[in-house]
């Protein structure tokens, strides 16, 4: 039987912004996003925890990260913005009213947008408490907690470069991060790290700077337009909604910078029907903030002998999408 997400965890959702994220290149999406295919019928697609686990912790904090890893999930996507004084942290809007006290702590300070505040300040905030008082006390992590703490875990690492236009040249500073800490060295390169970004000049710019990493376009360009992206991406990313058995056979004929198949890692899936006809569709990856119903309903669907022989890839209709999944792209992964 699949597992249905209970209701508590569908109240949390409705709190979140269900466009998302992300999915990694050839390695393989289950740790980072997916393997290529077996000849003798689709792997599975990798699983991702969209922010961690944010049906059982508060997004983007190293709460949500440990909770993932104890619920077994390898790859974890998050977002990195730039404080008012250049430190680097994880965040996913660019307004900090949402998931913290900034509001409470600094009244006069609307509209609390990250870049007006200093790390300093953003260290004080509690980013806890608004989801549930046993997360008092949790802040907003820098990327270089984040990525030791991942580190740590055991974990991969998703990273999206959030609203990069606001931040001028945060991606020369990203990769001095990612230096420092210790992500550049090969293991990481090849297994555990995909950059993504809605933003394809940010891409290119990331590409220029470090040809090496693997890196997601978030977006579903049209079928003719593919080539031009897979001049500097390995992935393309887009809303589950707008994936269609054809534009997903176009993505797989080409091949990334790298010399590898681009691969596709659909956003954000918490329905586990949908997630199993996006794997029977042929996706590398899931991108999902309940990752660990995710991945039990498609190890169910995989355990059953019919999987392999089925040719259905009719895949999700948009027309279903709820209104929280046709949320605008920005305020998506």
């Amino acid at each position: 039987m699949r597992i249905r997400i209970a209701s508590a965890v569908t109240g949390v959702l409705a709190g979140l912004s269900l466009s998302t994220l992300a999915c990694v290149p050839a390695p393989g999406v289950a740790a980072a996003p997916a393997p290529t295919a077996a000849a003798e019928g689709p792997a599975a697609p990798v699983v991702i925890g969209h922010r961690g686990v944010p049906v059982e912790a508060p997004e983007n904090t190293l709460a949500s990260i440990d909770r993932a890893a104890r619920l077994g999930t390898v790859w974890v996507e998050n977002d990195v913005q730039r404080t008012k004084d250049g430190a680097l942290i994880v965040m996913h809007d660019t307004t900090l009213d949402r998931t913290t006290d900034a509001k409470r702590r600094f009244p006069g300070r609307a509209p609390w947008k990250v870049a007006d505040f200093t790390l300093d300040e953003i260290e004080k905030l509690d980013a806890g408490s608004w989801y549930d008082s046993r997360f008092t006390g949790e802040r907003v992590p820098t990327l270089d907690r984040y990525l030791r703490r991942v580190d740590d875990n055991h974990q991969k690492l998703l990273l999206e470069v959030k609203a990069p236009e606001l931040y001028p040249g945060i991606e020369r500073q990203i990769v001095a991060e990612l230096r420092r800490s210790g992500w550049l060295d090969r293991r990481h390169i090849d297994e555990a790290l995909v950059v993504q970004s809605f933003s394809a000049p940010s891409l290119k710019t990331l590409h220029k700077l470090r040809p090496d990493l693997k890196k997601g376009f978030l977006g579903a360009p049209k079928a003719a337009d593919l080539p031009s992206y897979a001049a500097f991406a390995d992935q393309i990313n887009p809303d589950h909604t707008r994936i269609t058995a054809e534009w997903l056979d176009a993505a797989h004929a080409l091949k990334g910078p790298h010399g590898r198949r681009l691969e596709v890692c659909a956003w954000t899936v918490d329905d586990e029907d949908k997630a199993v006809g996006l794997a029977r569709m042929g996706v590398d990856g899931v991108i999902t903030n309940a990752p660990h119903v995710i991945a039990a309903a498609l190890d169910d669907d995989a355990d059953d002998p019919s999987f392999l022989n089925d040719n259905d890839r009719t895949g999700p209709d948009p027309a279903d999408a709820s209104a929280d999944e046709d949320a605008p792209l920005d305020d998506a992964v």
